[in-house]
């Protein structure tokens, strides 16, 4: 057993974690009993970084239950509590946790707060083009890279040469690429990669992970950050440090473990009363998506399943 540590905790308290490998999906994970007569509607609003993971669990959900409707849209997760909250979304995935101004407007006018359900593990990876033959960073250099207030100490990275590449790689600039302020994703990297420091105004800001990925494919020297689901062949993802450079591999045994710096729990948030089920429909998607089937799409999707213990806890959520 291990601890999932605070990065990717979805409270203050640590859960206790099943040993899992990258490639497989947690044995003791639950197999998703379908009920009868199930119909209505499921509106999704939020997370980019989810968005492709949440149209795979509808279309599987449709599959069992054709007479269940999904609208799915992903323009970031700063849209998702908005829209949680005004009751245009049952459904809110974040890439990130609430901040306390958002969970503050949901309570003003239901009177409690929304129950973040994890779904999924993401190691945020930070891409580079598949020719880059750099080794790692640690997060004094991708402060040096991507912020101009430099908390972590960094100091104006502007080239490969900066970063210990020599011949032709040493005058090549380098271009870093991002995600906009709508993103969680953004908010995240900002907060654990930059300690909340300033981005620079030179990293061009992507309106989707999957065309950070994409740009830095076509770019030699490019550089950005994004869910380690979008991950193509013609890009490489660092191994990281928080300092020094003893990197750690982006694989699930070291998110769990902490040991990579920038893990995260991939949340879907829904509006709970306490004492009270959720509605039918929304509660049977959440125990489809904390499945064992559920859990396979999270791995088919290039993330990282839940171990079983952690997918039991926050099934006990909902109950």
């Amino acid at each position: 057993m291990k601890l999932l540590k605070k990065t990717i905790a979805f409270t203050a308290a640590a859960i206790t974690m099943a040993t899992a490998t990258a490639s497989t999906v947690d044995k003791n994970l639950k197999e998703y009993q379908p009920v009868s007569s199930l119909s209505g509607k499921i509106n999704s609003v939020g997370s980019d970084t989810l968005n492709n993971m949440m149209a795979l669990w509808s279309e599987s959900f449709q599959r069992k239950y054709p007479n269940v409707k999904f609208e799915v849209e992903g323009k970031g997760s700063s849209t998702a509590p908005p829209a949680l909250t005004q009751g245009l979304s049952q459904l809110a995935p974040m890439s990130r946790a609430m901040k306390s101004s958002e969970m503050d407007a949901f309570e003003k006018k239901y009177g409690y707060k929304p129950v973040a359900v994890g779904a999924a593990i993401d190691a945020l990876a930070v891409f580079v083009h598949k020719d880059n033959p750099i080794k790692g960073l640690n997060f004094k250099q991708i402060d040096g890279l991507f912020s101009s207030t430099y908390k972590f100490g960094g100091s104006n990275i502007t080239t490969w040469g900066q970063l210990g590449l020599d011949g032709n790689w040493g005058n090549t600039p380098v271009s870093m690429y991002g995600r906009n302020s709508a993103s969680g994703t953004y908010g995240f990297f900002k907060k654990t990669a930059l300690k909340k420091g300033d981005y620079k105004a030179t990293v061009k800001e992507m309106p989707g992970s999957s065309s950070v990925v994409s740009s830095i494919a076509k770019e030699l020297s490019g550089i950005g950050y994004s869910g380690i689901g979008y991950k193509t062949s013609e890009v490489r993802v660092l191994p990281l440090a928080k300092e020094g450079s003893k990197y750690y591999d982006a694989t699930l045994d070291n998110c769990l473990s902490g040991k990579y710096p920038l893990a995260r729990t991939l949340f879907i948030y829904v509006n709970k009363k306490p004492g009270q089920k959720l509605d039918k429909i929304t509660l049977e998607f959440l125990k489809f998506v904390l499945s064992k089937e559920g859990q396979e799409i999270v791995a088919k999707d290039g993330y990282y399943p839940l171990p079983a213990k952690a997918a039991e806890q926050f099934l006990k959520q909902l109950q």
